[in-house]
């Protein structure tokens, strides 16, 4: 563990975290469990979690951001930084990185469960259930690894508050937002808390019942759009947009430098991967792909965070031509979130498997398809590209749909986390008061403010020529 995670873990004395640890490796009455965690609040106040201090003079955020360059394709770094330049939403959305080293030094309870490690507003979503059912849940786990629930909250409330003031409110409906998504975590962590280990991974969000709930609700009219838009989202819906006829047969179309050819002999590395793949699904999966016939391969530019890096799409053809299947991979690199849990100790074998292990725990439902490879010495993992995937739109959104979609993401934020570890001692510390919502919102607008510097720093990066940006994309 690095020195700076050891600061900010080391919370309990050496009778607290034997009793702790003790917890952990046994089963004990809840009422126990609850108790470990109120008395957390005497080593970490809850009033502390909204702080947001630097803390160190060498902070540099945009050095973070040229070592996270280190190992991406060089022409695609100006995209990125495009993407990231766009706006102080953008610039967060791609710097996971930066608010790791800083969330890392701040006070933590040391509770440990499966995280997110990117949980910002835009990474709730609608997908596909094996049963073909539409599901809203967390859905992107690139930086998933063991860590502080309290890092995956700050990065939600402090999202929330940038997209407000990207959309216009008012500081006070940020404000609203925050405190109904950090209410909204709190309360469905103390509700999962008491219910059995077993029930809490059935735990689900059913769009149908929340339209019923709500039919006159702002946020009910932008979820049936958004839920529309995702019913489409489908890959024989695909074929007309990214496919094309070449010399009798079906090809995905190029759209310089978003989506390119690849190489014959990178295709057939590629190819290989995908065989490879094959033995990380499941039996019946295995053997409902092993009926199609790869048909293309090209990469392509998804994200914010992850351009750069390689990413592929890859066309499956069945025994029709609109019976196919298309597969993404997406490059795992160690999360963010690694060297302030193991420092520089390696700890996955696979990072394609942590990605697919950790999305499983998080989510109630999971694409049948994850699974993962090796492609030229890089790890990757594989899930469908076009799986009714969608979002609700966080540019045009309202003050009172971005309330409630921020407490439906609070909501997610906290039945991921209970899924996993430490949902009594999490239960325990947070209470039933609002102590917790309003510390959050107090880090939330501060962060909010340190996000729009570092956008300023990026612009300004970008206007030196430290920084290299690409034009219209």
């Amino acid at each position: 563990m690095s020195s700076e995670a050891a600061e900010s873990l080391d919370i309990l004395n050496d009778t607290d975290r034997n009793a702790y640890e003790s917890l952990r490796r046994r089963s004990s009455p809840r009422a126990e469990r609850y108790a470990v965690g109120r008395s957390l609040r005497k080593k970490v106040p809850r009033s502390s979690l909204g702080e947001w201090r630097i803390g160190r003079d060498d902070r540099d955020p945009i050095a973070l951001v040229e070592a996270s360059h280190e190992g991406r394709i060089s022409d695609l770094i100006p995209v990125r930084v495009a993407r990231m330049a766009d706006s102080p939403y953008g610039f967060l959305r791609g710097s996971a990185v930066v608010m790791a080293s800083d969330v890392a030094g701040l006070p933590a309870t040391g509770i440990m469960p499966v995280v997110c490690g990117d949980a910002h507003l835009g990474n709730v979503g609608f997908y596909a259930s094996p049963e073909r059912d539409l599901v809203l849940d967390l859905n992107d786990f690139d930086e998933a690894h063991t860590g502080s629930w309290e890092w995956d909250l700050r990065r939600l409330v402090a999202s929330t508050w940038v997209a407000g003031r990207h959309n216009g409110s008012t500081e006070e409906q940020c404000e609203e937002a925050v405190l109904t998504c950090a209410r909204s975590y709190r309360e469905e962590m103390r509700h999962l808390a008491n219910q059995p280990l077993f029930t809490r991974s059935f735990e689900r969000i059913d769009i149908t019942r929340m339209a019923e709930h709500a039919p006159d609700s702002p946020l009910t009219v932008e979820l049936e759009r958004a839920a529309k838009r995702a019913r489409e989202r489908t890959s024989d819906r695909a074929l007309p947009r990214f496919t094309t006829e070449h010399q009798g047969e079906r090809q995905i179309v190029e759209e310089p430098p978003l989506i390119t050819r690849l190489s014959s002999a990178e295709a057939g590395m590629l190819a290989d991967g995908l065989d490879e793949y094959l033995n990380t699904l499941d039996a019946h999966w295995r053997r409902v792909l092993g009926g199609y016939t790869l048909v293309d391969v090209a990469h392509k530019v998804v994200g914010v965070g992850s351009v750069g890096l390689r990413a592929y799409v890859a066309l499956l053809e069945g025994s029709s031509e609109d019976d196919v299947i298309f597969l993404q991979l997406k490059q795992a690199r160690r999360s963010v979130l690694a060297k302030y849990v193991h420092g520089d100790n390696a700890w996955h074998r696979h990072q394609g498997e942590r990605v697919v292990e950790y999305q499983r725990a998080l989510q109630t439902v999971s694409d049948p398809l994850l699974g993962w490879t090796t492609v030229d010495d890089r790890q990757f993992y594989v899930r469908q590209f076009r799986n009714m995937k969608g979002s609700v739109s966080l540019d045009e959104i309202s003050a009172r749909s971005l309330a409630e979609y921020a407490g439906i993401a609070g909501h997610l934020l906290a039945k991921g986390h209970a899924r996993t570890s430490g949902a009594s001692i999490i239960a325990g510390y947070v209470g039933g008061g609002t102590v917790l919502d309003n510390a959050m919102a107090r880090f939330a607008q501060a962060y909010a403010d340190q996000t729009e510097a570092d956008h300023e720093a990026l612009l300004a990066a970008v206007k030196s020529g430290r920084m290299p940006i690409a034009e219209g994309t």
